[in-house]
């Protein structure tokens, strides 16, 4: 059976998962990018940028993880770039150039239909406009009895753990303070919510916190 999974999402320390005022130059918010630190001197990384060499250490390994038995995945409109409100044209793509890093279907969460793009390596980009629930029937269907990778932002995550519908949850918390942003867990009791931390494993650059529904 499908899970919904969220996999290498970076938080601060002081529980942000994104900086504030996201925008073109700033997709992740003014500091975002030092959270995904953990993330950059990969070997996986390093690969999805057509480069060479990169650390395989326990943080390399645990990002691959991440990529296993995924067969859809689920993205909020702002994952998917800046623009907000209706869409101006049919220029923009994604922030991933030619060749996006998924290889499967992604359906993006907006209020503002669009038709779907096809991109090179089988990254099909589909928009719905029917809500959490009806974008997750249609990646269960699309992943094919894989899991769906549930990829945010932090308000997407936010209406899914609201619902309880994430199976499993893994933060790369990294030891630094933002200060402001987009807290991920503000206002939501997780514990009442069913979930519980399953293991947390030491990376290089962050620790690797992973919660689950208890059964």
């Amino acid at each position: 059976m499908s899970k919904l999974r969220v996999q290498s999402f970076a938080v601060s320390l002081d529980g942000f998962g994104a900086g504030p005022n996201q925008s073109l130059e700033n997709p992740l918010g003014v500091r975002g990018p030092e959270m995904m630190e953990w993330f950059f001197p990969t070997r996986l990384w390093r690969k999805m940028q057509g480069l060479d060499g990169g650390e395989t250490g326990v943080d390399n390994q645990i990002a691959e993880q991440g990529f296993t038995g995924i067969g859809a995945w689920i993205l909020g409109r702002n994952m998917f770039g800046p623009i907000r409100g209706p869409w101006p044209d049919e220029n923009w793509k994604g922030w991933w150039g030619d060749e996006p890093p998924y290889h499967v279907p992604v359906f993006v969460l907006t209020h503002h239909p669009r038709a779907p793009i096809t991109m090179k390596g089988g990254t099909v980009f589909h928009f719905v406009t029917d809500g959490i629930h009806a974008v997750l029937k249609q990646a269960t269907a699309a992943a094919n009895g894989r899991d769906v990778r549930l990829g945010g932002g932090v308000s997407v995550i936010r209406q899914y753990l609201r619902a309880g519908l994430i199976d499993e949850l893994h933060l790369a918390v990294r030891p630094i303070l933002l200060g402001s942003g987009e807290h991920l867990f503000e206002n939501i009791n997780t514990h009442t919510l069913g979930y519980e931390c399953a293991k947390h494993v030491a990376g290089e650059r962050a620790m690797h916190v992973f919660l689950r529904k208890r059964v």
